[in-house]
């Protein structure tokens, strides 16, 4: 037996009640995919009810997740990211770099990113749950939320509902940098992450200027 409290600090059974909510799951449904009674599952997330570690995991596979999601114990000092040692990535060569911002613990709902956008760089036009801020940081873009233009310069933010279809540009001759945050689950997602992993921008090599997905 494990105890009812995740390491991290918070209840087990409202980390899965969270989780499950997140995939639009009923307990019923939740039950007859981990094959865990719906009576059992009820008290587990009410906590009346501590999880044998088999149990944990067959409910863990469920949800998409590993059992570590509820029994892991990040560290304050695993959350600090440098300036001078934080990773760029990008998705599929995209000209779009990013630097990760937020950690990934239990529970977790905000993510956040610092955006490196060229010149001339236009998105697709987008729309999913959650919301979202944008901050810029150097530089301006053109954010479009639900047909209305807002040109953003350095200190300008804008927040917003995912819902609301949104894309962005930077119409200027110069970089653009953004700070992103929002609620939307970008790696702890059933199918995949929805970003490629981490992994460093090649050195001295500059994004190109073109029209791509970020």
């Amino acid at each position: 037996m494990i105890a009812p409290e995740g390491m991290a600090g918070q209840k087990i059974g409202v980390l899965i009640r969270k989780r499950r909510r997140q995939l639009h799951l009923t307990l019923q449904q939740l039950g007859e995919k981990s094959g865990i009674s719906y009576g059992y599952l009820s008290q587990v997330e009410r906590d009346n009810a501590t999880p044998t570690l088999g149990t944990l995991a067959q409910v863990a596979q469920a949800l998409g997740l590993g059992i570590d999601y509820f029994i892991a114990a990040p560290r304050a000092a695993d959350a600090v990211t440098r300036a001078a040692d934080r990773p760029m990535f990008s998705i599929n060569d995209s000209s779009i770099r990013y630097e990760q911002l937020g950690a990934e613990f239990p529970g977790k709902e905000l993510s956040s990113f610092i955006m490196h956008v060229p010149p001339g760089f236009q998105s697709e036009t987008v729309s999913h749950e959650g919301e979202e801020i944008v901050y810029v940081l150097d530089g301006a873009i053109t954010q479009v939320v639900d047909g209305t233009a807002f040109h953003l310069t350095e200190g300008d933010s804008l927040h917003y509902r995912g819902t609301s279809p949104h894309s962005y540009c930077n119409d200027s001759d110069r970089p653009t940098r953004i700070l992103w945050a929002g609620t939307l689950t970008l790696f702890h997602t059933p199918g995949g992450a929805a970003f490629s992993p981490p992994r460093r921008a090649e050195a001295g090599r500059e994004p190109a200027t073109r029209q791509d997905k970020a």
